[in-house]
């Protein structure tokens, strides 16, 4: 009895150029059909931070649709998602370079994507930036285990969003990041859920403002987790610090304790945040969903 292929599947490592570093995603292509409950499944099943399926457009001006899932359910947006994912469409098409344009629910971000084999370079302009409540040190510093002596002096905490809101923490230096212990679950979902946020995006920035090194802390089902690269947080990070000192460039590094190192470049273009990040794929093969 022969045996159906099923879907194209490629999974890679985003915001690296070094296989098994950087954030792992799957993307499912040509995923049109499969119901939402069947998606969420096997989000759960790659436990990964995300997983994603290419679906046809249903926008006018869109190349492709692009459905992300955490093990929580559908995210309206997210960074190495969208990176990874027109990275796995570029090579699928054998497109060594594509400008695409994926559809997500909060709208239609152009995506430029450059390949070399297994590798790639992705580039992304994030939705124009909302900035949203500051809030108190103490109530965001502590649920990671710091104190207000380890805030940054002159940054206070803020949700900013370019798609998605984020809780940004800046700290006052790398020691300080360091000594951050993943958050308790029941005070991250209050945390977060107190101000519709994804994401507890802790920072340490130089002092020139140009660069930074950053921890993630979101809640899977039932539990915290540290995710190795968030480009939908370094985009706001960005719009924070080009609102506040003026910087128009950025370099983040992220999971560095994680031992997951992982580099997103970010950069202000016009009224859109734009972020780049090298991926390289790991396996290719095919699902049976």
């Amino acid at each position: 009895m022969a045996v159906r292929e099923g879907r194209a599947l490629t999974w890679l490592d985003v915001f690296t150029s070094t296989p098994l570093s950087g954030n792992p995603l799957a993307v499912v292509h040509d995923a049109d059909g499969l119901d939402d409950a069947t998606m969420l499944a096997f989000a759960r099943e790659t436990r990964m931070s995300e997983t994603t399926f290419v679906q046809a457009p249903t926008q006018p001006g869109a190349t492709y649709r692009n459905r992300i899932f955490s093990m929580a359910g559908e995210m309206p947006f997210a960074g190495h998602p969208s990176l990874g994912t027109a990275v796995a469409v570029a090579r699928a098409r054998g497109e060594a370079r594509a400008a695409y344009v994926q559809q997500t629910p909060v709208g239609l971000q152009p995506i430029d994507v450059l390949t070399d084999g297994d590798r790639a370079t992705a580039s992304m302009l994030q939705e124009p930036a909302e900035f949203g409540a500051e809030l108190a040190h103490a109530d965001v510093l502590g649920a990671a285990g710091l104190t207000a002596g380890d805030a940054h002096p002159t940054l206070p905490p803020q949700v900013v969003s370019t798609g998605i809101p984020h809780v940004l923490a800046p700290v006052a230096d790398t020691d300080a990041l360091g000594r951050a212990s993943p958050p308790s679950y029941a005070a991250l979902r209050d945390l977060l859920d107190a101000h519709d946020a994804a994401v507890l995006y802790l920072a340490a920035v130089a002092p020139d403002g140009r660069s930074a090194r950053a921890r993630a802390f979101f809640v899977a089902p039932g539990v915290t987790t540290e995710d190795p690269a968030t480009g939908s947080a370094a985009g706001p990070l960005m719009a924070y610090l080009h609102a506040r000192r003026g910087v128009e460039a950025l370099a983040v590094d992220q999971a560095v304790e994680m031992g997951r190192p992982s580099r997103l470049d970010c950069a202000v273009e016009g009224a859109r945040m734009r972020v780049t990040g090298a991926c390289v794929v790991v396996a290719d093969g095919h699902v049976r969903l």
